[in-house]
């Protein structure tokens, strides 16, 4: 046997398996021994490789190294990541934002662009793919993440294995991999097909034929390959009926978080139980009632100052830069009255609650619900914008701007852009925007503009098919020749129940609805338009291109 393959590692140093130190000289830290019988080792922020005798493998110095595997080490030098010979020399020029391992003749790289990629050992990306995320190569497989955040395998040669995608999945152990659909959890074979019917909220992998799961009662039991209970190691913790209650009175967080904005809860904090009540002109003890109601959801807790928000809780606050304060008082209240009547919509072969008329005739729930809807496209359209095809000296219109996030964004992103914002003459009026031309009208009646970009951010959604097609024809009539309509919103997976109460949340409030990727093409195809492309934001969202023709 090799020396280096008996020494152990301390963490300054390495030793003979009878304790007496390999070399003389000590490091800040040290890793493991790796074929071809080197180490990587720190000392006063340099790194390099040694040999088994202490003495460095060769006269370069990085700022990071790993282990060789397969020949070659990740190394980090000032211009970014590379792979290194046991010479010290780089692989190729290439530098990269990061470098994974060798395994299998291949290994993921990040590229600057924030895109992962697959190497061989030559340097040369491996097929056409790039991923969000790109994971090391197991059993000759590798999972990979793409834009829309669902993940699958791919071979050696960058093709995808099996063309199945999950919610979650891990590499394979003995031709079996963890997966998560909208499901659950479970294990697949090579093929991507699971291995048995149920789902459970975790499982493991396999161990000699069996693994550990745990189901969705809080249960925790080891399962064969056929998915069959093979021995219970913790009993249920909660019954089906507990299960279900929960849903059954999921209510009643709306309603306390409605209650503590209104309250000021999350706005008054840190203070004590008694503070609060203070503050709040509350009878003694009811700040701890709804503080402790708050803990449970995870919005507060307590710390040295008494109670304090967490990182969700923070978002009710009126200061916070992306405030949801109203949408709790709006889910709280009228639209959620509107959930109340999903029976009546559900029955009746036409729904129209005129939301929009609604919200523009009351001044005070006007700002509200704009001020919701603001934050919102806060956290959702910024990854969409740079998908947007505007080019230079393009009209871009932002049709239903509301408070103008959308229209701001694009206009900084696309300073050559003569940007347009469309909407009711109260909206306008309550939001003025600098740089940004707005224009009243309604967006059923004509447009008094000509547009290369026509931008249509989460509005559809809230129409049925008539009234969308009817905007959309109003859209086709205000493009310039060569024109695109940008449709900024989610595309559903017929085959996965995601989004499916938001649908009957859009059918209840507005007569809305979500739309797969069929329902979109034939809506857009009725105005006289063609898609032309679908670009996923990697945010949940997708942007629509669509053309006339």
């Amino acid at each position: 046997m090799k020396p280096w393959r008996t020494l152990l590692t301390l963490a300054t140093h390495h030793v003979f398996p009878d304790g007496s130190p390999a070399y003389a000289e000590r490091f800040d830290k040290v890793a493991s021994f790796h074929p071809p019988g080197l180490a990587p080792v720190l000392r006063e922020g340099k790194a390099w490789h040694i040999r088994s005798d202490g003495s460095p493998a060769y006269a370069r110095r990085f700022r990071e190294v790993y282990g060789f595997y397969e020949g070659l080490a990740a190394a980090l030098l000032d211009d970014g990541w590379t792979h290194i010979h046991p010479d010290g020399w780089e692989l190729t020029p290439e530098r990269y934002a990061w470098v994974g391992s060798f395994q299998h003749g291949r290994c993921p790289v990040r590229r600057r662009d924030g895109l992962y990629v697959h190497i061989d050992a030559e340097g040369a990306p491996v097929g056409e793919g790039r991923w969000r995320y790109a994971g090391d190569f197991r059993e000759r497989a590798a999972v990979v993440q793409r834009a829309d955040g669902l993940s699958s395998h791919v071979d050696s040669s960058g093709e995808l294995l099996h063309g199945c995608w999950f919610l979650d999945l891990d590499g394979f152990t003995r031709g079996i991999a963890r997966a998560r659909d909208h499901r659950g959890w479970h294990h697949i074979g090579r093929d991507g097909a699971a291995l048995y019917e149920r789902r459970f909220v975790m499982v493991e992998a396999f161990y000699n034929g069996q693994a550990r799961a745990e189901s969705e009662d809080g249960a925790i039991e080891l399962i064969d390959r056929q998915g069959r209970t093979v021995h219970v190691v913790r009993e249920a913790q909660r019954s089906v009926a507990h299960t279900l209650t929960e849903r059954l009175v999921g209510s009643w967080s709306t309603w306390t978080l409605r209650a503590a904005v209104e309250l000021g809860a999350l706005d008054a904090l840190p203070a004590t139980a008694e503070e609060l009540d203070g503050r709040l002109a509350l009878p003694a003890g009811r700040s701890l009632r709804l503080l402790r109601a708050l803990w449970e959801l995870g919005l507060v807790e307590p710390t040295d100052a008494g109670w304090s928000p967490t990182a969700t809780g923070a978002l009710l606050r009126r200061d916070h830069a992306r405030s949801l304060a109203d949408a709790a008082v709006e889910h709280g209240g009228a639209l959620g009255d509107c959930m109340r009547g999903l029976g009546r919509a559900l029955r009746s072969p036409v729904w129209r609650p005129d939301l929009a008329c609604e919200v523009a005739g009351d001044a005070e729930r006007r700002v509200t619900y704009h001020r919701m809807l603001a934050s919102y496209a806060e956290e959702e359209l910024p990854r969409a914008i740079p998908l947007l095809p505007v080019r230079s000296g393009d009209v871009v219109v932002d049709a239903g701007g509301g408070a103008g996030v959308l229209a701001r964004r694009v206009a900084a992103r696309f300073p050559d852009a003569d940007v347009v914002r469309l909407d009711l003459p109260e909206i306008i009026a309550r939001w003025p925007l600098d740089g940004v031309r707005s224009v009243a009208v309604d967006l059923f009646e004509a447009w008094p503009v000509q547009a290369d970009v026509i931008v249509l951010a989460r509005l559809l959604c809230e129409l049925d098919d008539g009234d969308a097609g009817r905007l959309l024809r109003r859209a086709v009539a205000a493009l310039r020749a060569g024109g695109r309509v940008c449709v900024v919103d989610h595309v559903i997976d017929p085959d996965r129940p995601d989004r499916s109460l938001w649908d009957l949340h859009l059918l209840a409030t507005s007569g809305g609805q979500e739309r797969d990727e069929g329902a979109w093409q034939a809506l857009l195809e009725g105005a006289g338009l063609r898609v032309s492309g679908l670009r996923p934001t990697g945010g949940g969202l997708m942007v629509v291109v669509a053309v006339v023709g």
